[in-house]
């Protein structure tokens, strides 16, 4: 056990030493002695981002993502984690928890004996069931995304914007983005994105999803994953996959979008309603978590330019939601005659902003309906900051349609995502 152990933490900071680190815009709660969650994706930075945050104090680590740790007594790690750092360890640092049986008593216990516990871990539901039973007051939770824009930016030490030489090489940066990923492998250590990011889908299906949830339709399961990674920010329901693969049930297909969900591997958004009772009965919009694996996975890029620039946004959206604003509520809005709008931000009962997305270089590109939509909900919706997001296009101006008025700012993309 002291070997593995050794053998994991020399592994780990090995790697640390030879990766360019990118600082992170997530922070850990540092005085609070509350159990550390950091949750999200496979490889989007977790093990990095934690033992990072430790550095320079004297903690112990495990990573249970290792066979040899599956079937141990969980006190053996903490038995052999004092032998190697000694009685004044208070500190423990357990990577990818959920694969241990019954991690959340065992965390517990070791949390009211006065360990500092920071745990990780990539399935959402997993995690979330326990914490809510077994943890509940006693832990805080840290979602983690691959890189953001900024982050990426960082990585490339690009950081001026305000000439148009500066402007044009964050256009570029912008584009080689959505086209890789965020995921710092790809990202920082230069892995093939085509084939670091398929081995990634396809290890994050088997492993955290068919394996684990004991899918008996193996094959149906993973058409669905394609068909909405295919269809990124575009409606879903379960009725509809249900009646598209020939499902048994809408139960079926609800435990299929769950099971996806759970992994981090797709974002769901609720369609706005002011009744909220009704929202489960209306479809979602899906997002890939990175819009790496929507072009890695053999799937147009080009013609679906529009629809990954969305993805784009939904993910910052949600990113800043988790990382800054936990009080922001964001949804889609669809009125029955189908006038949409991609994003609705809402903040308390207020509804603060309301954005489209459009790959428009030029006023007269940004199409009628998106306008047409966006002043209705704007009017239905009491709002008046009112945003679109352009690939080039950068204005501000007084909009009309039938009646219905309002002042629009009009952002680059790149730059929105810099705020």
């Amino acid at each position: 056990m002291r070997e593995i152990l050794l053998e994991q933490r020399e592994y780990l900071e090995e790697k640390i030493k030879s990766t360019h680190i990118v600082e992170r815009e997530r922070r850990l709660a540092e005085k609070t002695k509350l159990i550390k969650v950091i949750t999200g994706v496979r490889r989007c930075g977790k093990s990095f981002f934690t033992y990072l945050s430790l550095k320079g104090e004297n903690f112990g680590y495990a990573n249970f993502d290792d066979e040899r740790l599956m079937e141990i007594n969980p006190e053996e790690v903490v038995l052999a984690l004092l032998e190697i750092h000694g009685r004044n360890l208070k500190k423990l640092f357990f990577d990818e928890i959920q694969n241990l049986e019954k991690w959340e008593i065992f965390v517990n216990r070791l949390h009211r004996e006065g360990f500092d516990i920071f745990i990780t871990g990539s399935n959402a539901k997993l995690l979330s069931t326990e914490l809510a039973t077994h943890l509940t007051g006693r832990h805080v939770k840290i979602d983690l995304f691959p890189f953001s824009f900024r982050e990426y930016l960082k990585s490339k030490a690009i950081s001026g914007a305000a000439t148009e030489r500066e402007r044009a090489v964050i256009k570029k940066e912008l584009s080689d983005y959505i086209l890789a990923g965020g995921f710092p492998e790809v990202v920082v250590e230069g892995e093939n994105p085509k084939i670091y990011l398929r081995e990634l889908f396809s290890h994050i299906i088997e492993k955290d999803v068919v394996f684990r949830k004991r899918i008996k339709y193996v094959r149906t399961f993973k058409e669905i994953a394609f068909s909405l990674l295919s269809n990124i920010s575009t409606e879903v329901s379960a009725n509809r996959l249900k009646k598209l693969f020939g499902l048994g049930s809408d139960h079926t297909a609800k435990n299929y979008l769950e099971y996806l969900k759970e992994s981090y591997l797709f974002l769901f958004l609720d369609r706005f309603s002011f009744k909220p009772f009704q929202k489960e009965g209306f479809p979602k919009k899906v997002y890939s978590v990175d819009t790496g694996f929507h072009t890695a996975l053999g799937l147009r890029f080009s013609e679906n330019m529009g629809r990954l620039m969305e993805n784009l946004v939904a993910v910052e959206l949600l990113r800043r939601k988790g990382y800054w604003k936990p009080e922001m509520e964001i949804f889609y809005f669809k009125d029955a005659r189908g006038h949409e709008v991609d994003f609705v931000v809402k903040n308390g009962i207020k509804v603060k902003e309301l954005i489209q997305v459009t790959y428009a270089s030029a006023f007269d590109e940004v199409g009628q309906r998106e306008i047409r939509a966006l002043l209705k909900a704007a009017d239905l919706l009491r709002c008046s900051e009112l945003k679109v997001i352009t690939w080039n296009y950068e204005d501000e101006k007084e909009v009309s349609w039938f009646g219905r008025r309002g002042r629009v700012r009009f952002i680059p993309l790149w730059r929105w995502l810099l705020f």
